[in-house]
């Protein structure tokens, strides 16, 4: 049996770098305290997300950055703390950065890092994303307390090919950082109204993250059967609150948004969880996409007739 404790962690991130480190170390501090044996940040928690947080990384303090990513790599060997810790990764020459997640073990060790594969944007990398990182190229999986983990950021969640990928490679927790904060009240007011007044009261969010991130984490989880976690930054205004959902889709837990907090969940990858689709899922995977056996009967195959 693998048990895993996993700390979603949320609070305000922001342009300022030592102000997003006190946060994360102050974090790291009380989800061991809780327990936790793997403490999972938002996108761009250390970095702040340029394009929301801050304009672009003219001028950015690389140097702090890194001096700030060192600390908490000794916490974590302090701690013996396992960390996914969302911030930018520096390239060469006129490159723009990576927005990435850093994953350091609990020795204090950097032992991967995942880029955002799916930056949002134009094709001319003009807008969204694009217009201010480097997309990645790659997965990364590692274990930790014999639970297989995998790492997603954002944007990611749109393109459900990256969760049958990770399924293949037998991933059972998905640590999928978010950033969807620090929305002004005139881009609030603009997406809702691409919503439409008229319907905002049918869903349970009022912004397009609101409504389709949770959905789609609930629909992937259960899907795939895999455990996600889903930190966020809770800087005003927040879309939605850090949650954790379960293998089967059912959410077990969530912050409220807007304000700061650890959220602490257990992995139990041998739980009798609910999964419907268990006998037929490579099957489909493989390219086969029905269930059972199929016939050859000319009533099957006279389409038009009744």
């Amino acid at each position: 049996m693998a048990q895993l404790t996993v700390a979603t962690c949320q609070f305000p991130v922001d342009a300022r770098i030592d102000s997003n480190c006190r946060h994360v170390t102050r974090q790291l501090r009380h989800a061991k305290e809780q327990g936790a044996d793997i403490a999972h940040f938002p996108e761009a928690a250390l970095s702040g997300y340029a394009g929301v947080d801050f304009a672009d990384h003219r001028g950015f303090d690389w140097e702090l950055l890194e001096s700030c990513t060192r600390r908490v790599m000794e916490l974590a060997a302090e701690l013996r703390l396992w960390v996914v810790l969302g911030s930018a990764h520096p390239l060469t020459g006129d490159h723009k950065p990576h927005n990435s997640l850093y994953v350091i073990d609990d020795s204090g060790s950097l032992v991967d890092r995942y880029d955002k594969r799916f930056c949002s944007g134009d094709p001319e990398a003009r807008t969204g994303d694009l217009a201010h990182y480097t997309p990645g190229d790659h997965p990364v999986v590692f274990t930790v307390g014999g639970v297989r983990c995998a790492t997603l950021i954002c944007y990611d969640f749109r393109f459900p090919e990256l969760y049958r990928e990770y399924k293949r490679q037998g991933v059972q927790l998905v640590l999928h950082s978010f950033h969807a904060g620090h929305m002004s009240p005139a881009k609030l007011a603009a997406i809702r109204e691409a919503i439409g007044e008229d319907v905002l009261r049918l869903n349970t969010g009022d912004t397009y993250p609101g409504i389709t991130m949770p959905a789609t984490m609930t629909a992937e989880a259960a899907a795939n059967h895999v455990w996600i976690s889903c930190p966020n930054s809770s800087a005003r205004e927040s879309c939605w609150g850090a949650f954790f959902v379960r293998a089967d889709g059912v959410t077990t837990g969530r912050l409220p948004r807007n304000r700061s907090g650890v959220l602490i969940s257990t992995v139990d990858t041998e739980a009798p969880l609910y999964d419907s689709t268990r006998h037929w899922r490579a099957r489909a995977m493989d390219g086969v996409l029905n269930s059972g056996t199929t016939v050859r009967d000319p009533r099957s195959e006279q389409r038009t007739r009744l």
